[in-house]
């Protein structure tokens, strides 16, 4: 499958089979956000995996009982090693660097023919204290990884090109 027809296919997933995910597609998975590109090649992540249906369950807790994220066979929260470094520009780098990693492990999902949902609506809190997240890191999104037990229909609601890309000027 040709990247193009992986971003085509990519869909939130929000419904999971219980079929357990292999291993090495876990592996796979990691090892995309591993290779992610980061500010200064800092890369402040760590990504811990969650299979264990009881912290799946309490994580979905904290995802304010959100059905697909206990349903999944596997979480990956995704986490900062460095909160405090600014880009040149000023911006805070973890969020940038993060979300690249966490697409590219989405991405990689969608090609290992499992379904993926971003998940950025959770009680960090909660999280951070089951999974012994020290309190200089953050969580900042949670993969929900499984077999979907939906397919895409149709194709997604994206505004079309003309509104969204300008050339030499705004």
């Amino acid at each position: 499958m040709d990247l193009a027809n992986v971003i085509q296919q990519r869909f939130s997933a929000h419904s999971f089979l219980p079929d357990p995910v292999a291993p090495e597609a876990i592996e796979r998975i990691l090892e995309a956000g591993r290779r992610a590109p980061s500010a200064k090649n800092r890369q402040p992540w760590r990504f811990v995996v969650i299979q264990q249906e009881s912290y799946r369950r309490r994580i979905q807790e904290a995802a304010y009982g959100e059905p697909w994220v206990g349903q999944a066979p596997v979480i990956i929260a995704v986490c900062s090693t460095n909160i405090d470094y600014r880009m040149p520009n000023g911006q805070l780098a973890y969020p940038i660097d993060l979300s690249f990693a966490a697409a590219y492990m989405e991405l990689q999902a969608v090609h290992e023919g499992l379904g993926c949902c971003i998940n950025t609506t959770f009680q960090e809190d909660d999280i951070r204290e089951l999974l012994t997240v020290p309190y200089s890191m953050r969580i900042v999104v949670l993969l929900i990884i499984g077999h979907p037990a939906e397919k895409r229909t149709g194709e997604p609601n994206r505004l079309p090109k003309s509104r969204i890309v300008s050339h030499e000027h705004w």
